[in-house]
């Protein structure tokens, strides 16, 4: 069994109440099965598809504020949790805390390079984030505010009852959300410059190499680094239209997506999987790089097909 290095913070309160929940709900039936998946609204699958509508279909700007929203935090999160190293529920000793969802359900539950540490929630500020920046961006929409409280809520209840976070790694995760809504756009609209804003962002996320241990760092930070190339490639070379048919939305999302989880298990297949595993700087550096060119190719370069597409829509269109 791996052993796990990190730190054993709690308080009472939140083992007990942990335990209440998981011993009054269980692990079985369709109301465990409902509250466990609420998780599913802060985790990358989701995130892809709203960024990925948006972007790639409705309206590229309101995808591209949002999705640096959700990237910053993204790589934030890990930030303070490798700083904190607060290691989750299940390790704390004299508890009956189960975690009832993997976060990376390849890996070693004691794993914590792949299950990541606790402090923040990572679902629960990523829930706040995109959102928070889906209501903030429409703020006459009211719908989109009941969903921004809303969602996050429940998020962060089912981080907790699966026994993947303390009570006390939501509140701070949803915290974290709200001060990158703010904070972001805000430097955004102070920082006129766009290589100079983007070097600010990256200034705030490179200290990671210098102490982080845990996956989740080194993905976001080859996501950010991948959106920082391909956003002015797009623009200059690229350059694609949105559209406002709702089925042209979602067959871009699907493509997208597909070329987003399909890229990144075939960059996988040169290196063997004890280097991806091993944890060191070199692992580290192939999880970075591998998910920079995803995204690259996912914001950059496949939009180029939709000007074709598009062109073959509309012959569609003008034979009916």
């Amino acid at each position: 069994m791996t052993e796990a290095i990190g730190n054993i913070l709690y308080f009472d309160w939140e083992m007990q109440l942990m335990e209440w929940l998981q011993a009054h709900i269980g692990s079985e039936g369709v109301v465990f099965w409902l509250l466990s998946n609420l998780s599913a609204f802060g985790e990358q699958l989701l995130l892809v598809v709203i960024m990925g509508f948006l972007y790639w279909g409705l309206n590229k700007e309101f995808g591209k504020y949002v999705g640096v929203n959700v990237l910053m935090v993204n790589v934030w999160n890990p930030l303070i949790k490798n700083i904190v190293l607060r290691l989750r529920p299940y390790f704390v000793p004299g508890y009956n805390v189960k975690l009832l969802r993997l976060i990376d359900e390849g890996a070693d539950p004691m794993d914590v390079a792949a299950q990541g540490f606790s402090f923040p929630s990572g679902h629960s500020s990523s829930a706040v984030t995109v959102y928070s920046s889906l209501a903030v961006h429409e703020k006459k929409r009211k719908l989109l505010w009941v969903i921004a409280f809303v969602l996050p809520l429940l998020v962060g209840f089912s981080r907790v009852f699966v026994g993947a976070h303390f009570p006390t790694d939501v509140l701070c995760g949803w915290i974290l959300g709200a001060v990158t809504v703010i904070l972001v756009p805000w430097l955004r609209k102070t920082i006129k410059n766009r290589w100079v804003f983007y070097a600010v962002l990256l200034l705030t996320a490179l200290p990671g190499f210098f102490y982080c241990t845990s996956n989740d760092y080194y993905t976001s930070f080859g996501m950010l680094l991948g959106f920082i190339i391909a956003e002015p490639f797009e623009e200059k070379f690229v350059n694609f239209k949105n559209t406002s048919n709702i089925f042209r939305c979602i067959l871009r999302t699907l493509g997208g997506g597909l070329i987003y989880f399909g890229l990144n298990e075939i960059l996988k297949m040169p290196f063997p999987k004890e280097l991806l595993d091993a944890g060191n700087f070199a692992a580290h550096l192939i999880r970075s790089l591998r998910y920079a060119a995803v995204i690259f190719v996912v914001i950059g370069i496949y939009p180029m097909i939709f000007k074709w597409t598009d062109r073959l829509w509309s012959k569609k269109g003008e034979k009916k």
